[in-house]
């Protein structure tokens, strides 16, 4: 049954013999569905014009057009309603032939009334459950939705609808925050491969003597604690879309596993001596300079040019802050309703604050900002309820104490002297820390090793 109990699923008998139709219709009215019958293919379709069945009963010897015509007519222009075929003198060859026009069962006259139940209880278990994982799907799309109406969001709108519906291969780059996750995203759901699963990889966050067999699956007694045999990433991933994420973390030695599937399209498992095959569009992200990694050789440049066939680009937030007030609705939005609020209006001062701040985490940040407003306010998120932290950011800077700086030395200080201020605030508690910055924790420690943050005492 449908997850909306006041739904009545439509079943159809279509038979000329009027007895067959009484009896289906006793067999049937036990059970919660709204049952129509019919004598011809003609009148069965003027029927499904009307309001289409999720089930039909078909016999296949009809005055005028047959069963199978209209079979094969039903899955035409009637895609989502399952036919089950009757027959009074069936083959197996019109059972076979039926099955693959696309019946989902071939009942034989005199027909079994559990028999009966069993078949339409499936047909309309199985058009459910089609039906929540249409709804999930939805509601998922919905949540990694990319907003925004700067020049910047459009151009890389336009990037990804060219881009998805080919196989080339993608490399998205951009700091940590910018959605980059949410780019493979929408290529994936825009590709020819939308049916098949999404498999997102984070190898920063796998441990490096882990990573091989995270991505390639092993077979058991292939390391100490391999108890069983286990499907790696790219397995998962078959006929869909592996993503990739922080790629330039990945260890040489999987690199070059990684460069042999992209080559070859064969992989096997650690352990194991049997190749096989797999299907899948690789999306890479990074928010390194690969450039630079392959220079100091700790990237291979020949994997470097199998990722980079097609790069895309996410600009920081503090580049598009006119896109502020759409991305702050469509949180707000979405906070309230998994708080069970009101939903909440924001006042135009807040959004004028918000727009004078850096954005050093990006859209990240802006998320658990407005999470955390949209938590803390009344009916109306004011201006007294924006953090102060981002409120700082609203004042004049003066400048001079970075002249003879490069724009990069100049960020990187002022990055350095944020993230202290954060790491002081919570004790250096790393994970309160990269939350309120709106980064992951990989990358919090991936920031002070980098711009030689040094914990005081």
């Amino acid at each position: 049954m449908t997850a909306d109990s006041s739904y009545h699923p439509r079943v159809l008998i279509v038979d000329d013999e009027k007895n067959i139709r009484r009896t289906l219709r006793m067999v049937l009215s036990s059970k919660e569905y709204s049952v129509g019958d019919c004598g011809s293919a003609e009148e069965a379709i003027r029927l499904m014009q009307e309001e289409p069945a999720d089930v039909i009963l078909l016999d296949i010897k009809l005055p005028g057009m047959d069963g199978i015509e209209l079979l094969s007519k039903i899955r035409k222009d009637w895609p989502m309603t399952e036919v089950i075929m009757i027959s009074g003198h069936g083959t197996i060859q019109d059972a076979v032939g039926a099955t693959r026009l696309g019946a989902y069962d071939f009942l034989e006259k005199p027909l079994d009334a559990d028999r009966v139940d069993l078949a339409v209880a499936n047909c309309v278990e199985k058009l459910s459950l089609f039906r929540q994982v249409k709804d999930l799907k939805s509601r998922i799309d919905e949540h990694y939705e990319m907003v925004g109406g700067s020049q910047a969001m459009q151009q890389l709108l336009e990037e990804i609808r060219k881009v998805a519906p080919t196989s080339g291969r993608v490399l998205i780059t951009g700091e940590s925050g910018t959605g980059k996750e949410l780019v493979a995203r929408a290529v994936h759901r825009l590709s020819k491969r939308t049916e098949g699963p999404f498999v997102k990889v984070n190898c920063a966050a796998i441990p490096a003597e882990l990573i091989e067999s995270e991505l390639f699956g092993y077979e058991k007694g292939a390391f100490t604690g391999a108890t069983g045999k286990k499907k790696g990433q790219f397995e998962l991933a078959n006929d869909g879309t592996l993503f990739l994420d922080e790629v330039g973390d990945m260890s040489l030695t999987a690199q070059a596993k990684v460069l042999r599937v992209l080559q070859t399209g064969e992989l096997s498992h650690v352990g194991g001596e049997r190749t096989f095959k797999v299907d899948v569009r690789v999306i890479a992200a990074t928010n390194k300079d690969l450039k630079t990694s392959v220079a100091e050789g700790s990237f291979r440049d020949d994997l470097y040019y199998r990722l980079n066939v097609i790069p895309i680009h996410c600009v920081p937030l503090r580049e598009r802050l006119e896109d502020i007030p759409v991305l702050v609705g469509k949180f707000v939005a979405e906070f309230c309703k998994e708080n069970n609020f009101k939903t909440k209006e924001v006042q135009p001062e807040v959004l004028n604050i918000l727009r004078r701040y850096d954005w050093p985490g990006n859209v990240r940040e802006l998320k658990n900002v407005t999470e955390r407003m949209v938590i803390m306010s009344g009916d109306i998120i004011a201006e007294s309820d924006v953090p102060e932290s981002v409120c700082g950011g609203g004042g004049a800077v003066d400048t001079r104490r970075y002249d003879g700086m490069s724009l990069k030395d100049v960020r990187d200080e002022v990055e350095r002297e944020y993230i202290c201020s954060k790491l002081s605030e919570y004790s250096w508690n790393i994970t309160r820390t990269a939350q309120a910055l709106g980064i992951e924790r990989t990358n919090l420690h991936k920031k002070i090793k980098q711009l030689g943050i040094k914990r005081e005492g």
